[in-house]
This record gives structure tokens, sequence and C-alpha cells, in this order.
């Protein structure tokens, strides 16, 4: 199975040798693209230079910041492009722990679609985060799982695997949503497309090097976008691509290494 790691960076030149290492460290056989925004502390200058030295990295250019679900959806066509089998989402400042890796893609060699790695089942935590973020994190998953009929404990969860086919599946053109409402589409868009979604546990850390990308703005985006999915739902229509009356931003495709 071709597997390829899709990591998104803005800003991470703190943590992308260790990150790159360790996901080396965990699967060598897995291949690694670095999504980067034109970080301006040289985050891809560095991402090639530790790539030369481990072999099986790419780095994809892109002119600025375009968001987290854009960064991703250009990394899937990369990859599907290419050939690529298995797809890997995970953060570049070592909040997921890339030793897990093995336990997320075993459940695509047995036939499921879409793995997500949980902090809610058992197993998963999350240990560094206090009673009211939790309770704000387990609610907003909770509320989405429910409006959406979706049998899954971490929407939010950014740490997951995708097969080939079911990224095939999904109109990744009419996927518009950043950051948390992006991972509640893709699961939703999975499951609408007939995909088999299981999920795994996870340790979910705090970063120790640089600062969150997370805002208040996609938080907000993300209940909007599900209480609109909802209703569409309700209706028996297809998920809409936004929230009505609001055009979508769309990222700019980069150029990709050699």
């Amino acid at each position: 199975m071709k597997v390829l790691v899709v990591l998104p960076t803005y800003q991470e030149a703190e943590n992308i040798a260790t990150v790159l290492r360790r996901i080396r460290d965990a699967d060598s056989e897995a291949h690694v693209l670095v999504v980067d925004d034109a970080s301006p502390d040289g985050t891809a200058d560095l991402a090639l230079a530790v790539g030369e030295e481990l072999g099986g990295v790419d780095v994809l250019r892109r002119p600025g910041k375009a968001g987290l679900g854009s960064a991703y959806r250009d990394g899937f066509a990369w990859g599907l492009h290419r050939g690529f089998d298995a797809f890997v989402e995970m953060d570049s400042d070592l909040q997921h722990d890339p030793a897990a890796l093995p336990d997320l893609l075993a459940p695509l060699g047995q036939g499921l679609d879409v793995v997500v790695g949980s902090r809610y089942v058992p197993g998963g935590s999350m240990p560094h985060w206090g009673v009211h973020r939790r309770a704000l994190s387990r609610a907003g998953n909770v509320y989405a799982a429910l409006l959406l009929r979706l049998d899954v404990t971490d929407l939010t969860s950014g740490y997951r695997a995708y097969s080939a086919n079911i990224l095939r599946r999904i109109d990744l053109g009419a996927v518009r949503a950043d950051g948390y409402g992006f991972q509640i589409e893709m699961v939703h868009r999975a499951a609408l497309a007939g995909g088999r979604v299981t999920e795994v546990p996870i340790r979910f850390v705090d970063r120790v090097e640089g600062r969150s990308k997370m805002s208040m703005r996609i938080i907000v985006e993300a209940l909007a976008l599900v209480t609109w999915w909802g209703v569409a739902r309700l209706l028996g229509r297809r998920p809409p691509s936004g929230l009505p009356g609001v055009e979508a931003g769309v990222g700019t495709r980069g150029q990709a290494a050699p």
C-alpha cells in the first residue's frame, strides 16, 4: 500500500525536522508531502533539506495562506495523480504522534475507507486539556454527530487516514470548509458516498514549539456549517458547498517539487 502523509505547514520551522524524522521512524515506506503556505521562517526549505537526508519527502509550495482545507485538497489531488493508495492527515506541530501511524493505517488494509484518530474512544486521551476545554470539544462533536447522523465520536480530529477510493468518490472540488469544519465535512461526504468509517484511539498533546493557528472564526464556521448541513439533510438535499449567501474561498495551487 503506497501511503502519502500530507503535512500542511505555516511557520513550522521549529517542528518540521522532528516530525519528518518521527514519521520515517514510524513508517519507513511512507511518502510525505509538505504543503507550505509561503512560510517566512523557511519551513519549506528546511523540509526539503531534511527530505534530501531521509528520502521520500516532497514540498508543495503555495503562494500564501489559503487555509487548512485547501492545503489538504491540494495534497490529496497531488497524491491521487501519482497513484497513492492511502492518505494520512497529520498536524505538523507534533500534537499528533507519528508513532500511531501503523494503527491508523491498519483498518484501510482491511477494506475500511476512513479511519479517524479519536480522543474519545477507549484508549484515546488529551492529557493537557482542562475540564472546560474538554467539555466544549465533546459538546461540539456530539452536536455534529447527532445533527448529521454520524456514528463517530471525534469528528473534529485532524489525525486520520483515507483510502484513495473514497477520495475519488468524494467531490473534493465541492469541499470548502477549513479547520474543524473541513474535518467534519470530509467524514460527512465520505459517509454519503457509502464509505465505511471507523475510529482508533489516539493521544492528543499540546504543541511544544510555535503557536496554534486555530481561531475563533474557524470554530464559528464549523458550527454554522454543521447546522446548515443538518438542515440540508432534513430537507433531503446533498450537503451544500458553503453557507447560504456566502461564496466559499478557494485555495491557490502551488507548484509541486519535481
